[in-house]
């Protein structure tokens, strides 16, 4: 069609006699009468005339045929530094999920825009993911974002993994008026400036933190010695905001917070934050933690031989399958936060996870497959929104109202509220048990007990 569409457009315009000053101030072609007892030059001036028209049609044609065919999505992450490898993980996740959009897999049932291939209401566009490396660096961030939408032209925008970086480079989205959707940064001031363009799918730092205090709670009324908690933390705005959520859900649960260590991100020794925990003795401790770090507090509790009872861990680096391939064989029963389960052989999620590790050798983890979610809540907002203009996509995302079944995660849903932050989101509790995390919390989504209190490497 997109040949022989051209073609008659042109055939059109050749069979109309049409003023050019009209025509380039947006009038409606009319046939009009020809002339008679025109010159043999004023002949060859009109036919020119033509061409010059029918040319225009044909560019204006194909330039929209391109826009129908390629929808750009910027996707900011790390992929590059400490935390390369969960950027990497999200990046196939994203990539996995344009391909479900740009593909039919009616096998993926109510999962919206996976039936059929590309968006309908843009004439069955196809999604192009446009990649941008913050290296974990906010300023990089920032110039990674103005890049994307200045140079790249993208239509929207998802990322960026760490909070402090997101925090950043959504400014210059607001700014531009770009749609920014955030699949994985959970800070709460992120969605808290009285931002219009920043929609954020993931629960944020509160929902985990109440999370947390109510499991330790239900310990505790089984008859588990929970009299303290400890916090751990790295002390950019990630830690800091996740930190600060944590004391204040403990003070609302009654749950004394014994020890709070802060910490450099990315240090190279944490001994005395350890020797702190080991003399403070707290009975449960929460990690905030990017993968690195996460791996060296493992590695130094069991050199000093300090083993709590619960380690529950904020995502980030204990999601990271880094974490279970360095330090798995000590982290034996170390809890983290998700959304997401791979579900039943043959479910929707279990095909989304084979075919997840088909393209990488790994399964999906909880921050990659938010950001996959993340990715086809957008899509779907493109979609409805039928238009690459951001306005009408930020229309569409702010009446986004989707259904649990109509999701990956284990979210009760997607809607925004007016800070732009999804208020269906839901998490639960997970535990490193052998080679692979399972839920274990709450007890209508436990797929495997409890083991209690944490073995690490025993």
């Amino acid at each position: 069609m997109h040949v022989a569409g051209a073609a008659v457009r042109a055939a059109d315009a050749r069979e109309q006699r049409v003023d050019l000053g009209a025509l380039q101030a947006g009038a409606k072609l009319d046939k009009l009468p020809a002339p008679r007892g025109r010159t043999k030059a004023e002949q060859v001036e009109e036919s020119l005339r033509k061409l010059v028209i029918a040319a225009a049609l044909v560019l204006a044609f194909a330039s929209e045929l391109r826009a129908q065919e390629s929808i750009k999505i910027g996707l900011i992450l790390p992929l590059t530094g400490n935390a390369a490898s969960a950027g990497q993980q999200s990046k196939a996740a994203v990539e996995l999920g344009a391909e479900i959009v740009n593909n039919a897999h009616p096998e993926l049932g109510a999962l919206p825009l996976a039936a059929g291939a590309g968006l309908p209401n843009l004439h069955g566009a196809k999604l192009e993911i446009v990649t941008a490396d913050n290296q974990g660096n906010p300023s990089v961030g920032q110039n990674q974002a103005l890049r994307l939408i200045t140079q790249d032209q993208v239509v929207a925008i998802e990322g960026a993994y760490q909070s402090s970086v997101t925090l950043a480079a959504t400014a210059v989205a607001e700014r531009y008026g770009i749609p920014w959707v955030i699949g994985d940064s959970v800070a709460a001031n992120i969605t808290q400036r009285g931002f219009h363009w920043i929609f954020r799918v993931t629960p944020i730092a509160t929902d985990f933190a109440n999370n947390y205090m109510e499991f330790l709670n239900q310990l505790k009324k089984a008859g588990h010695p929970i009299g303290s908690i400890g916090i751990v933390y790295e002390n950019t705005d990630y830690g800091t905001s996740v930190a600060g959520s944590l004391r204040e859900a403990a003070r609302n649960a009654e749950l004394p917070v014994s020890v709070d260590v802060p910490y450099n991100a990315n240090t190279t020794d944490v001994s005395s934050q350890v020797l702190q925990l080991k003399d403070k003795k707290p009975d449960a401790i929460i990690f905030v933690s990017y993968t690195a770090d996460t791996i060296l507090y493992m590695k130094t509790l069991k050199n000093l031989d300090y083993r709590p009872a619960m380690i529950i861990g904020d995502d980030s680096g204990f999601s990271d399958p880094a974490f279970i391939a360095n330090v798995g064989f000590i982290a034996q029963g170390a809890m983290n936060r998700s959304a997401w389960d791979v579900g039943k052989p043959g479910s929707v999620t279990a095909k989304i996870n084979d075919m997840f590790k088909a393209k990488t050798g790994f399964d999906l983890d909880d921050t990659s497959a938010r950001n996959m979610q993340a990715l086809f809540v957008l899509a779907d907002a493109v979609n409805r929104a039928g238009s690459t203009k951001p306005d009408a996509i930020q229309k569409a995302l702010q009446q986004t109202e989707l259904k649990p079944e109509q999701l990956m995660m284990g979210y009760r849903g997607v809607k925004f509220d007016a800070t732009g932050q999804n208020v269906l989101a839901a998490t639960y509790l997970i535990q490193l048990q052998g080679t692979r995390y399972v839920a274990v919390w709450p007890e209508q989504s436990a797929a495997a007990k409890l083991i209690y209190p944490f073995k690490g490497w025993q």
